[in-house]
């Protein structure tokens, strides 16, 4: 991360609203495209898709694709969307629960 810093992943997904991005997922498929929308659960819809089979030898082109946040194995994002994140987003990364307390 070009900031030294953790950052939240929403606000890194909001941020990234109207860029390109690589999703895949679990079962293996890609899916390239630019990020329409997100939720708080990870579900992305992308627009002007490109998927692609596990195995590489099949394409399909799709207007629009939903993908649910539970099938997705790893996201990627252009590096300048980093730089976009607001810095108020990244104060408020480290706080909140977590950590490794507990009774």
């Amino acid at each position: 991360w070009s900031r030294g810093g953790a950052m939240l992943p929403l606000s890194l997904l909001r941020t990234a609203t109207g860029n390109p991005m690589l999703v895949e997922l679990k079962n293996g498929e890609t899916f390239n495209g630019t990020l329409d929308s997100c939720d708080n659960w990870m579900n992305i819809k992308l627009k002007e898709v490109i998927c692609t089979s596990r195995d590489g030898d099949r394409f399909w082109r799709l207007p629009e694709v939903v993908i649910r946040g539970n099938n997705i194995k790893y996201l990627r994002i252009p590096e300048e969307v980093i730089d976009m994140v607001p810095e108020e987003d990244l104060s408020m990364a480290g706080k909140g629960k977590g950590g490794k307390g507990g009774k």
